[in-house]
Formats: C-alpha cells, structure tokens, sequence
C-alpha cells in the first residue's frame, strides 16, 4: 500500500498545473532527490536520456516533503530521505500526455493522465525514476518545484488537494477492481460533471452506482460516498476548465473501454485454449485408455498370433 499511495501520489502534483501559467514547449526542468549519491544520480539520468549539466536541475529534500505533505501524510509514507526524481518536458500543442516511470510502482499511466485532465494540462512529457523502487513522495515535491519554476506562479492548493484525492481514490479502487475498471469509473465520472452539480446527493450516488454497474463493479456505500465527494471537490476546481476537458475525458473513457475490451477478449480466447487442450487431453486419454483396455483383453491372441509369426521363420 506503500508503494500504491507514493506512486499515485507523484502524479497529483501534475494535476494542478491547470493553474499555472502558459508555458513555451520545449521547456525542461530535472528535479533530483537531495539524498542520492552521485552514481545513483548518474543512474536517474540514464533513465531520463540527459547529459547531466544540460538541463536546468533542481533538488528536492525530505525536509521539503514535510513541509509540503507532512499535515495530510503520514510519515511512514513520506520516508526520511529524499530519493525520487523527475525529469518534465513541455510538448508541442497536440502532442498529449506521455508518461514513462522507473522504480514507480503500480500506478498505470491511464491513471495518470486521467488526473492530468482533472488539471487541464496537456502536451507535456513526463519521466519519474529512482536508482531504486521507492516511496516517491520527493518526486511528487520535485514536480511542484519544476512547474513553478518554469511558470514562476504557485500552484492552487485546491487542485493539488483534488488530484491527490482522485488518485489516492483511484488506487484504492484499482486495488479491489483492477486498474482498468478502476480508471474508467473515475473517468466515467469526470465526464459526467456538466450535469452532476444539478443533483442531490442522492441523485448523485445512485448516478455512481449506475457508472460502477455499467463495468459490472459493485461499490460498497463508503466507496459511493468517496466517489461523490470526489466529484464535489471538483466541481468546486475551474468548473469552465472542467467542462472544456468533458470530450477528452470521453475520449479516454473510449480508449479504456477498447483496452479493456481487448484484454477481456485475450482473456477468454486464453479460456477458449485451455479448454480445447483439456478436451485434447482427454480424448488423448481416452483412446489410450481404450488401447491399453483392448490390448489386455486380447493378450492371449496376440500371444498365439505372435507365437505363429515366429514359427514361420524356425526352420527344422
């Protein structure tokens, strides 16, 4: 769980760039956890694909994840040292969210580019590595650094709290459901926020009950309960913004449905295999079974017919 909450919460930084300012493609930053040796570092930068010195570096330390989570995480989370990194790169317009992760574990890249468009951030590229598998906590720290120092604005505490939440929410779903329905519920959901600030609450749990059987997933009433103060907190975000991201959260949701679909159908044709080699099996058994049957039966014929064959070739 350890592991599932630091990668989701990596992510969540990225999600509040929706309140930033524009920023130039092209525009790098690498952000480096202050406790490493400079072979891990090395190591970092080999996953990243960067000469060291020809990227503006920033270093994040522990005391600045304190400082920044110690109120809402707890400290066996947040770790003692400062380990992850995180190299961000702004794309071209149109060219989407791509994500690649080392020593990240768990969280899927849908998941992150779902909170992604909670932000209203588009076109960027993103690496989070470590020489090791690691919390990530510093690397979700070294992402808020990286973004205001590209934008020099601060980020809305708002939307930080917000992607938190949804990935925290995410993750804990993917846990019980698998990272597939997982996401698109989430998804699912964001879409519907054109019409959910209209409903009552009830209204608005019966709406996620509806989502979550549409994936044939059952949610428990705390797991409704969360979805719908997820949904609350983001109606409360750049309700403008949101909206503007309605189709691309459509999209997505229709990319998880066919990767979905995809996986279930390799999943049945695996089925399919086994069940024909188990049908193999056992008519291969059957006829040896019948073979072995008729051979005992006939044994004393055999014999005779055997012993007559020979009898051909003795010569008196």
């Amino acid at each position: 769980m350890k592991r599932i909450i630091s990668a989701i919460l990596i992510f969540g930084i990225l999600c509040s760039a929706m309140y930033v300012s524009a920023v130039d493609a092209g525009e790098v930053r690498v952000v480096i956890g202050d406790d490493l040796t400079e072979a891990e570092i090395a190591r970092v930068y080999g996953d990243f694909q960067l000469e060291r010195g020809t990227v503006r570096e920033l270093t994040v330390s522990n005391e600045d994840e304190y400082a920044l989570l110690g109120n809402s995480l707890d400290s066996s989370v947040i770790g003692t040292v400062a380990c992850s990194c995180v190299y961000i790169r702004v794309l071209p317009e149109g060219s989407g969210c791509k994500v690649e992760r080392h020593n990240i574990a768990w969280c899927t890249e849908d998941m992150y580019k779902s909170a992604l468009a909670t932000a209203g951030i588009n076109d960027v590229s993103v690496v989070i590595s470590a020489p090791f598998e690691v919390s990530g906590t510093a690397a979700l720290v070294g992402i808020y650094k990286a973004y205001e120092d590209m934008t020099g604005t601060l980020l809305s505490a708002d939307a930080k709290s917000v992607s938190v939440e949804e990935l925290l929410l995410t993750g804990e779903l993917a846990e019980q459901f698998g990272s597939f329905d997982a996401s698109l519920i989430v998804e699912s959901l964001k879409g519907a926020l054109e019409y959910t600030a209209t409903l009552t609450d009830e209204e608005l749990k019966e709406r996620i009950a509806e989502i979550a059987d549409e994936y044939h997933v059952t949610l428990n009433d705390s797991q409704i309960q969360q979805l719908l103060t997820l949904c609350r907190q983001m109606e409360k975000l750049d309700e403008l913004k949101l909206r503007e991201k309605v189709e691309e959260i459509r999209e997505t949701v229709e990319h998880l449905r066919e990767m979905k679909a995809k996986a279930d159908e390799l999943q049945e044709k695996a089925r399919g295999w086994r069940s024909k080699l188990k049908e193999a099996g056992e008519e291969i058994f059957s006829v040896y079974r019948d073979v072995a049957s008729w051979l005992d039966q006939n044994s004393d014929k055999l014999n005779r017919i055997w012993a007559d064959i020979q009898a051909l070739f003795v010569k008196d």
